[in-house]
């Protein structure tokens, strides 16, 4: 299900997808901070359409202003634990990872998704893209559901 809010108009393009990360300091006062901060703070969104015929709206914290777009919450590709690793279990990320170079860090750090939580797996995706973990982890390629 999509909702309407406003993004930065340099985002506002189907297909964007950014991670709601609250109200800023430069929010205070705004006329528009009830269709802006009207999402789920630390959710991964997806840019679904943008509001024909919306005009740019002055904004203290986008250079560009912002547009009115619709957005719906997309799962969070990740690496978990393979153990219990199934599509319907809860998992956790494994920790931090030093290894910045790693083509698997984006997805044992990614953006939208806490350590110290639990996440349903939506789906198994498969290995991860890493040929060797250097942390001797054992893991998964999942999509997990982060909407409430």
């Amino acid at each position: 299900m999509s909702t309407v809010t406003l993004i930065g108009s340099r985002l506002a393009e189907p297909g964007t997808e950014f991670v709601y990360e609250g109200e800023a300091d430069g929010c205070a006062g705004c006329p528009y901070r009830s269709q802006c901060l009207n999402l789920s703070r630390d959710t991964r969104y997806r840019v679904t359409s943008v509001r024909e015929n919306a005009q740019t709206l002055e904004c203290a914290m986008h250079d560009e202003g912002v547009r009115a777009v619709e957005v719906e919450p997309v799962p969070v590709r990740a690496n978990v634990p393979s153990k219990g690793a199934f599509a319907g279990s809860k998992a956790s990320l494994q920790g931090p990872c030093p290894y910045v170079e790693c083509p698997s860090h984006e997805f044992c750090e990614p953006d939208g998704v806490e350590f110290d939580e639990e996440y349903r797996v939506r789906k198994i995706v498969g290995d991860p893209p890493h040929d060797v973990c250097h942390l001797d982890r054992s893991l998964q390629l999942v999509e997990l559901e982060t909407d409430e």
